[in-house]
């Protein structure tokens, strides 16, 4: 395959990772809270979801889930429920604080929980799979179907996913240091948890 072929699909991957949405917008909630090192977590979830999705997509579910009503509607109010969930969890946990040391909440937050909340955010987009069922066959044709053209495209996705999730946990890292010591610390937990409620409610309505 060219090069123009990777550029092409790279190029297709990381605009349609980079766009903000759900995933990106934990991963940004993450890089405020706990910093982009504990972030990484988040953004492994993301991409281990991301990566079942694409095989999904592989094997030819995505082409049923597209064509069936009942299983798409169930994993968007599945997914939705997940984000009000998320939003109503921030909502009532107080003022937020930015020294994490000193809180045992934040202690408590552990690298298995940011990687689950990463990868069912991610997981809960049935659009994600509809998305690659669309994708991949852009490019690959009946004559270039193997295991390596298969592998490079997946990993190339990861890649991609995983670094679109760490920019934004970085920008959260570098937001906190602009807004710390500012009033608008006591709204962070508000704002967020109202995104994410909000992005549950968008989700469920959403039409294909």
């Amino acid at each position: 395959m060219s090069v123009e072929f990777w550029g092409i699909y790279v190029l297709t991957v990381f605009l349609a990772s980079i766009i903000p949405g759900p995933s990106m917008i934990l991963a940004l909630t993450h890089g405020i809270k706990f910093g982009a090192r504990r972030a990484v977590a988040t953004a492994v979830g993301n991409c281990a979801a991301s990566f079942l999705q694409a095989m999904v997509s592989i094997a030819g579910l995505g082409a049923l889930l597209a064509a069936s009503e009942t299983a798409f509607t169930l994993v968007k109010y599945a997914g939705a429920a997940y984000l009000v969930w998320l939003g109503i969890g921030a909502l009532f946990s107080g003022e937020f604080t930015f020294d994490e040391e000193l809180t045992e909440a934040g202690k408590q937050v552990s690298t298995r929980k940011l990687f689950a909340q990463g990868f069912w955010v991610a997981a809960g987009n049935p659009k994600a799979i509809v998305f690659f069922s669309a994708l991949f066959p852009q490019f690959i044709g009946s004559g270039d179907v193997s295991i390596q053209n298969f592998a490079m495209l997946l990993g190339l996705l990861c890649i991609i996913a995983f670094g679109c999730m760490m920019i934004y946990a970085c920008g959260g890292e570098k937001l906190k240091e602009i807004i710390k010591g500012t009033t608008f610390c006591r709204y962070i937990n508000k704002v967020l948890g109202t995104t994410f409620v909000g992005l549950g409610i968008s989700l469920a309505c959403a039409r294909r």
